[in-house]
């Protein structure tokens, strides 16, 4: 098969439930439930992006915006951006889907007046490490035992504003 380098970015629209659950079975091990997806695009639909290869939606990106304590500055109270979620399918990686995604996101998450943005990642997840400290993020805590099967998470933050 002849993959084409061709994508555009949109806007996730229910119709693309089916193709994001199962991008996000096939390329992660945590799984979400419909409702999920469809309460976090209703909650920010700006930051829930897809990409489409050949009318196919090939990777996706979801975000929420949550209110604590900032990762970056100490006790200060800041409006951050959440990327819950971000893949791309196996034939469609390395061609610059991911950081489109996460660039998409990261706008989408400044013009709703974000401080800063953070996501977890696994520490073995290297590519992935690596891209993001490439679009600016730094680690800035590890959390021991994050996702279901025990393994361990890196927070990586970006300052926003």
């Amino acid at each position: 098969m002849l993959i084409q380098k061709n994508y555009t970015l949109r806007r996730f629209n229910p119709a693309d439930l089916e193709a994001v659950i199962n991008i996000n079975r096939v390329c992660l091990p945590e799984n979400y439930a419909a409702y999920f997806f469809i309460d976090t695009y209703n909650t920010l639909p700006d930051t829930f992006v897809v990409a489409e290869s050949q009318g196919h939606v090939v990777g996706y990106i979801m975000c929420r915006l949550e209110h604590g304590f900032s990762d970056l500055k100490k006790l200060r109270f800041a409006k951050k951006g959440h990327i819950i979620s971000v893949a791309v399918i196996p034939d469609f990686r390395r061609l610059g889907i991911g950081y489109s995604l996460v660039e998409q996101a990261l706008s989408a998450l400044s013009a709703a007046n974000s401080d800063e943005c953070y996501l977890e990642v696994r520490l073995n997840n290297e590519a992935a490490i690596e891209l993001y400290k490439k679009m600016g993020f730094i680690i800035t805590r590890t959390i021991p035992r994050y996702y279901f099967d025990s393994s361990d998470a890196y927070v990586m933050t970006k300052a926003l504003t």
